[in-house]
C-alpha cells in the first residue's frame, strides 16, 4: 500500500517560517519525481513546487520563488518544503504527491498538513 504523510505544518506569524516533511512508503521513493501541492480555502489545488527522481532539479510556482525550497532525502524516503517569509496567502492545506496524471491529478497524494499564515 502506497502511503504519503504529511507533518510540520501549524499556525505561524507573517515573516515566519515552517518546514513540511512527507514520509512515503510503498513504492520506490528514488524513482519518482515528486510535488507539492496546496489547497486554500474556497480554492482548487494549486501546484506549489517539483523535484526530480536525484533532487538536482527544482521548481516552483512564482508566487513562492526565493522563499520554498524543495528537497528530497532519497536514503529516508522523505520529501521536504522548506517554507520561509510566510505570508497569509500562503494559508492552506499543503500536500505532497507523485505520479502526475494531468489535468492537475496526481495518482498518490497525502492526506494533507494545515499551514495558517496569521497574526
Amino acid at each position: 500500500e502506497v502511503q504519503l504523510v504529511e507533518s510540520g505544518g501549524g499556525l505561524v506569524q507573517p515573516g515566519g517560517s515552517l518546514r513540511l516533511s512527507c514520509a512515503v512508503s510503498g513504492l520506490a521513493f528514488r524513482s519518482y519525481a515528486m510535488f507539492w501541492v496546496r489547497q486554500a480555502p474556497g480554492k482548487g489545488l494549486e501546484w506549489v513546487s517539483t523535484i526530480t527522481t536525484s533532487g538536482s532539479t527544482t521548481t516552483y510556482t512564482d508566487s513562492v520563488k526565493g522563499r520554498f525550497t524543495i528537497s528530497r532525502d532519497n536514503a529516508k524516503n522523505t520529501l521536504y518544503l522548506q517554507m520561509n517569509s510566510l505570508k497569509p496567502e500562503d494559508t492552506a492545506v499543503y500536500y505532497c504527491a507523485t505520479r502526475f496524471l494531468g489535468n492537475g491529478r496526481y495518482q498518490y497524494r497525502g492526506q494533507g498538513t494545515q499551514v495558517t499564515v496569521s497574526s
